[in-house]
């Protein structure tokens, strides 16, 4: 029997012409998704995603006038503000970046992203990357993610206020929730989760969801950089 779900709808925000071709052909020739939206620029990309309702943005980081990061916030900010249920209020961000190690893309991860890939990553990384965040989860699996969050670990261990409210809300997790958000932060996935703490997977969901409450966070992106900027994760582990 087809699947009659209605395609993930996919912009493309990139500065480059041919980039954003070559993306188009290879989303749109899967029968799962869409391509609803370009924009060349930050400030384009936040008209575009208000005029235009999509699930997933392909953002990149680097572009001229508004860059991937402030767009990023913007777009975030703008579904923040949408009522729910809304079609455009769980718009979900993944940053495409040129190089491996680029504190651009962590930067895009903390105003919200929900994880970063490179832009020469093999197409079907880059198309399960879409349903992958579009099903709610992080694109935290590809090991560029923690070799970034590796390289930038003493940026992030610079106090702000924010990561002080951080490291108090880290302090009010339950045992078990530490336990789970120890194994997050590591990148493990909630059936490895469920299977290291001998737990049901729909525990380990309830688990998340407490944490993500906690710490205010987005998503299991952002509880791995909270993990890094509050020392429960070091660089390497």
């Amino acid at each position: 029997m087809p699947d009659l779900s209605p395609p993930i709808r996919v912009a493309l925000v990139d500065d480059q012409q041919l980039v954003r071709s070559g993306f188009s052909m290879l989303i749109n020739s899967q029968p799962d998704l869409e391509v609803v939206a370009e924009a060349g620029n930050g400030i384009e990309a936040v008209q575009a995603l208000n005029a235009t309702a999509a699930d997933v943005v392909l953002m990149d980081v680097r572009m001229p006038g508004m860059d991937g990061i402030e767009a990023t916030r913007k777009i975030l900010e703008q579904a923040a503000t949408q009522p729910e249920g809304s079609q455009r209020a769980g718009v979900k961000i993944v940053v495409l970046t040129t190089f491996d190690l680029d504190e651009y893309a962590l930067a895009a991860i903390r105003a919200g992203a929900s994880g970063f890939l490179l832009k020469d990553a093999p197409p079907e990384e880059l198309l399960e990357a879409i349903r992958t965040v579009y099903r709610g989860d992080a694109v935290i699996a590809p090991s560029t993610t923690r070799r970034l969050l590796d390289h930038v670990a003493p940026l992030l261990r610079t106090q702000t206020p924010e990561q002080s409210g951080h490291a108090a809300a880290v302090e009010r997790l339950t045992a078990r929730e530490r336990e789970v958000f120890t194994l997050i932060a590591q990148g493990k996935s909630n059936p490895e989760i469920a299977a290291g703490l001998f737990l049901s997977e729909a525990t380990v969901k309830t688990h998340v969801g407490h944490i993500l409450a906690k710490l205010g966070a987005r998503d299991r992106v952002q509880i791995v950089v909270i993990a890094y900027e509050t020392g429960v994760v070091s660089p390497g582990l």
